[in-house]
């Protein structure tokens, strides 16, 4: 390892940067990794461990470099501190491109030529552990980075987004090989016609008509700042707020109304007296409007032993005020909602203020809203939930056709992480083939369409109210179905590749 394998390895982290949001800049990712697999070639175990994951470390301090703001402006962390969170986090997630490296300088030269089909199911395979290991974080993954690039992800309903990460790190690896040695081209010629395919799968998906039926919905953003919405002197402010959006959104006739994450800057349902004249106001207003009402907020139950169970939940609202459904969040934030290895890390606090740890809920929610005459089904999933492909698909398979998205991403501020957030949301609607509404507090609110069309959004940090009519999913998709077959195919063919052991090169005296 010297400066050249070193630099070539920090140029594909700053490549992969620049093609996530808000760079947005998706060709780069083609090419991003062909100076990584430049350097990994001829090095040791050791070295390749090293150049990932010095890739890793700046393509992951260029993209979560977000957590900064949020540990320090709501954590209460000083800045010294909460740079260095973000720095062991960045760290830590530099790991899996580390291993990559790893991986690919064990597999040795003699397996270079083969990089085209090693390389990107090694990728796919640590991305898949990335989702799952300590809770997941499958924040920046590759295929993300080509969320406006429609034919080229609609193969996400087959394999999710894995399957783009995939054919992202083949070209790639197509292309170093070739640099390596131009006799080998076999890759190139792989790449191009799996791109051809895909490509035109993706076309001839995109000009397939949609679901017949329509719903429409409207996505309230009250823009209320995290330092103010649990502040009991802002309390009515708040909900005034919320209820002038809605009712400015009433004159397009919804059929359904939806406010962000924890919109309710109370106790839903709650026991004390301030809690229930809250609550009964809320069920007044929406009894008034005569339009269902999903929002978020937090609740709690008594447990044993006078313990609290606190939960972040939705609630869907009748128009005749009742509570049709309830949905409790089944992925919580980790420092976030709860605070893991609570009995190790005891001096640490979440960021989230509340009367206690969040408690996960264990049902995947579908509710029904009935619209022109016909039962809609739809499921929400809250916040962080978004990211996590195989969650969403879960609540689809249960029988879902529209999936409805809340979040609070006041936590970001003005970073590139809302843009980040809404991308990947992009993708649940593809991979499932259902349409997707999506309310958050600050922004980025707005409606994406069953086949990844991004039909409308807010800008961050306005209020704002967006109508839409959008067509429910249909039958369900592949991924819909079978999960991440594809990701745990390429699991299964890494681990194959590494338990064969390369055979050293015999001198040419002894052939």
């Amino acid at each position: 390892m010297n400066r050249r394998s070193m630099s070539l390895a920090a140029v594909s982290g700053l490549l992969l940067v620049v093609a996530f949001p808000s760079f947005n800049l998706p060709y780069l990712a083609w090419m991003a990794l062909v100076p990584l697999c430049l350097a990994l070639a001829g090095q040791t175990v050791k070295n390749g461990f090293l150049l990932g994951g010095l890739a890793g470390l700046v393509f992951f301090a260029g993209t979560v470099h977000w957590v900064t703001n949020s540990v320090h402006f709501y954590g209460g962390v000083p800045l010294i501190p909460a740079s260095l969170i973000t720095l062991l986090l960045c760290l830590y997630l530099a790991l899996y491109p580390a291993l990559f490296g790893a991986a690919l300088a064990r597999l040795g030269a003699e397996r270079f030529p083969w990089l085209f089909i090693s390389a990107p199911a090694l990728w796919t395979a640590l991305e898949l552990a990335r989702t799952y290991i300590f809770s997941g974080f499958p924040w920046s993954l590759l295929g993300y980075s080509q969320y406006r690039v429609l034919p080229l992800i609609q193969m996400a309903d087959i394999t999710g987004v894995y399957g783009v990460s995939f054919l992202i790190v083949m070209v790639n690896a197509a292309l170093a090989g070739f640099i390596i040695d131009r006799r080998k081209f076999s890759g190139l010629i792989v790449a191009v016609l799996t791109m051809a395919v895909v490509v035109t799968y993706g076309y001839l998906r995109l000009n397939a008509p949609y679901t017949p039926g329509q719903i429409t919905i409207s996505v309230v953003q009250g823009n209320i700042d995290q330092d103010k919405k649990w502040d009991p002197a802002f309390q009515s402010e708040v909900i005034s707020i919320y209820k002038r959006l809605t009712r400015e959104a009433l004159k397009q006739h919804p059929e359904l109304v939806i406010w962000p994450e924890t919109t309710t800057p109370f106790y839903f349902t709650g026991n004390n007296g301030a809690d229930r004249a809250l609550t009964a106001d809320l069920i007044a207003f929406t009894r008034s409007s005569r339009v269902p009402l999903l929002f978020g907020s937090p609740t709690y139950e008594r447990g044993p032993n006078r313990s609290v169970q606190l939960r972040n939940s939705a609630f869907l609202l009748t128009p005749q005020g009742k509570i049709d459904a309830v949905y409790h969040k089944l992925h919580l934030v980790p420092f976030g909602e709860y605070v893991p290895l609570k009995s190790v890390l005891f001096f640490v606090d979440k960021m989230v203020q509340a009367i206690g740890d969040f408690q996960a809920g264990n049902e995947y929610t579908v509710m029904t809203v009935p619209a022109r005459g016909a039962n809609v089904t739809l499921c929400t999933v809250i916040c962080y939930e978004i990211i996590f492909p195989d969650l969403v698909r879960r609540f689809v398979d249960n029988g879902a056709s529209v999936i409805t998205t809340i979040t609070n991403d006041a936590w970001f501020g003005r970073t590139a992480a809302p843009y980040q957030h809404f991308s990947m949301a992009v993708f649940r609607a593809v991979e499932n083939r259902v349409p997707v509404a999506r309310a958050a507090n600050t922004g980025i609110s707005g409606f994406i369409d069953s086949k990844g069309n991004i039909l409308e959004t807010s800008a961050i940090f306005t209020e704002a109210c967006l109508t839409r009519a959008i067509a429910p999913g249909g039958r369900k998709t592949f991924y819909t179905a079978h999960g991440d077959l594809f990701a745990y195919a390429c699991l299964a063919i890494s681990l194959l590749l590494l338990a064969v052991r390369p055979r050293k090169k015999l001198p040419d005296n002894k052939r």
